[in-house]
């Protein structure tokens, strides 16, 4: 029986959630894409030999419903809190969406990793690499920067999530 993984996306609008997502499901990048729409995709993906079939949550980042937002946290498994280098707000946002996240949960402990999305914006980078790290110590779980653009480090984001939740 292939085991299923609930993964929620989360992060403020532009981010590059959806971008993120579409890349690791589809492959492709997408540019341009409507923030208020939520889109939830699955992908059959083989992790350390196991075949497992992944339901990936695209939240919208203008998220006003917050019994909406309590519901899919309750039902997720994973989360992946997304911010971009390039917007240091959306890197600030995240500690409270982290804290939601565990108030729902009623946990300390969630499978998570902290992305820093639009790693190939170097030259726009607002947010170093170093905060990244201690913001991931902090909430004590995995980070990596990612480009979906690039194809940087973005099936390397979902691949932890199932091992975290495997554990």
């Amino acid at each position: 029986i292939m085991r299923e993984y609930k993964i929620v996306v989360l992060g403020s609008g532009g981010v590059g959630k959806s971008a993120l997502t579409v890349q690791f499901v589809q492959g492709i990048f997408v540019e341009k894409y409507d923030p208020t729409i939520e889109d939830s995709y699955r992908k059959q993906v083989e992790v350390d030999g196991q075949q497992c079939m992944l339901e990936i949550l695209d939240t919208a980042g203008t998220e006003q419903f917050t019994a909406m937002r309590d519901l899919y946290m309750k039902n997720g498994q994973g989360f992946v809190l997304v911010y971009s280098i390039t917007a240091q707000s959306t890197f600030n946002d995240l500690q409270d969406l982290r804290e939601q996240i565990l108030r729902v949960k009623d946990k300390d402990d969630v499978p998570m990793v902290l992305v820093g999305n639009k790693c190939d914006l170097e030259a726009e980078r607002v947010v170093g690499k170093e905060q990244g790290t201690n913001l991931a110590r902090h909430f004590n779980c995995a980070f990596m920067e990612t480009s979906a653009k690039a194809k940087i480090n973005v099936n390397d984001v979902f691949y932890d999530l199932v091992r975290q939740i495997n554990k």
